[in-house]
């Protein structure tokens, strides 16, 4: 059993085609049987970054609005959310203290270091942290976590 968290970075390559779309469409492929889990938070960033995209003319009013519906359809059925609680949020500022990280990023991998804690309590694999941003992908590395970017899978 394989676990990927994605931050809003790697998810937004589900959405939208960019560099290692592929790669992320292959994870979240429900054939392949992985799990895929998400912060709470991230349903937010991908669609304030869907609204950006629209506001730059990169995409229609009309493909914001049917991808934005995608996202919030995929979050009800098909992803793993971590509740952003006051651990969660405790343990990203901590993580700004060890780390090179902006907050929402700190807030990105407290949340995968929560839902992991349960994983290797039980002895299993610790899950991997995916992130399009090289100092986030660095940082989850740091703190004990296999990290991938999916950049680096054109």
């Amino acid at each position: 059993m394989s676990i990927f968290f994605l931050d809003s970075s790697a998810l937004m390559k589900r959405y939208l085609q960019e560099i290692g779309s592929g790669w992320v469409s292959r994870l979240i492929d429900p054939a392949t049987g992985y799990f895929v889990v998400v912060a709470e938070i991230t349903r937010v960033e991908v669609a304030a970054a869907l609204a950006a995209r629209h506001r730059a003319g990169a995409i229609t009013r009309n493909e914001r609005d049917n991808l934005v519906n995608l996202v919030l359809r995929h979050f009800d059925l098909e992803y793993r959310i971590v509740a952003i609680e006051p651990t969660v949020t405790s343990q990203a500022v901590a993580l700004t203290q060890r780390r090179r990280l902006r907050g929402y990023d700190a807030v990105q991998l407290a949340a995968a270091l929560t839902a992991n804690e349960p994983l290797t309590a039980a002895g299993l694999a610790a899950l991997t942290f995916v992130a399009a941003d090289d100092d986030l992908v660095a940082a989850a590395r740091a703190e004990g976590l296999p990290a991938e970017n999916p950049n680096q899978h054109p």
